[in-house]
């Protein structure tokens, strides 16, 4: 198992010049990082892989970005846009060996509404067709695509763990795996371990934080419960920390960060990632 960072926490959006930060992530006991990657334009991969390198940081994770125009469910002008980036983040996780694109690759993130029964359907075959083009895109380039279930504020198409494999059934390609996030998992899921049991050889990938976005451990969330069951279903991926502080607007605007939560990001990392370690291995 190993224990990354997204750069969110950091920086919005990423670019090459970011890759400073890479040297303190290791410092600090990091063994990964996951790239938030907002427009492929924004690196230089071969120069963000070198400075990984220099650190002895491992690129675990290319994290998607679904902004607006972005949408496998929307109009075919989204369907394309949003086809277009994803496949260009494939790309780019060949170039960083990064095995993984994550993220909620499916549609526009804050894109929640009541939607009647046979809107559903037919956005449900929107995305299922799209993602079959993607996966296949992504397994012919040995990446692996981790589809994230969102709390209800954020989409209304994909919430659980449940719904989850359901659509990696409907696609069935060995490159779509799933993302769970303890955050949204706290919201939309009965019992965290039972849940993370459930979706056992299927999950791919897995973001940590606190119950209110914090740090990992300084909350409610029952991480004995998460650490039982990682153990269970033998789950060797990244554990990731995808925290938010106010510290970077854009991001905390999206989060709905209103407040201070932790005295600093650097305390989460630091704090979250001995918590992880202590706590899941």
């Amino acid at each position: 198992m190993n224990f990354g960072i997204n750069t969110f926490l950091y920086a919005s959006p990423f670019t090459t010049k970011n890759s400073s930060l890479f040297s303190k992530f290791k410092k600090w006991g990091f063994d990964s990082v996951e790239l938030a990657i907002e427009d492929p334009s924004h690196i230089d991969p071969s120069k963000v892989l070198k400075a990984a390198n220099k650190a002895k940081l491992k690129i675990g994770s290319v994290c998607a970005a679904m902004g607006p125009g972005r949408d496998f469910r929307g109009t075919a002008s989204e369907q394309k846009t949003a086809m277009v980036y994803l496949k260009a983040l494939v790309d780019q996780a060949v170039l960083l060996h990064s095995p993984i694109v994550a993220g909620p690759i499916y549609s526009l993130v804050g894109k929640a509404d009541a939607v009647e029964k046979n809107q559903q359907k037919k956005e449900w075959a929107l995305v299922v067709k799209n993602l079959k083009v993607l996966a296949k895109y992504a397994h012919q380039r040995h990446i692996t695509l981790c589809v994230e279930p969102l709390n209800r504020f954020e989409t209304d198409f994909l919430n659980t763990v449940d719904q989850a494999l359901q659509l990696v059934k409907a696609v069935n390609s060995p490159a779509l795996k799933i993302h769970l996030d303890t955050f949204h998992m706290n919201i939309e899921e009965k019992h965290l371990g039972a849940s993370i049991v459930k979706t056992g050889k299927h999950l791919g990938h897995l973001h940590a934080c606190g119950s209110d976005r914090g740090t990992p451990g300084g909350d409610h969330t029952d991480w004995k419960s998460i650490a039982k069951a990682l153990k269970a279903i033998g789950y060797q991926g990244d554990v990731v920390i995808e925290s938010f502080t106010t510290d970077v607007k854009v991001i905390a605007r999206a989060a709905a960060i209103w407040r201070t939560i932790e005295p600093s990001r650097d305390n989460i990392a630091k704090n979250g990632v001995r918590f992880l370690k202590r706590t899941l291995c």
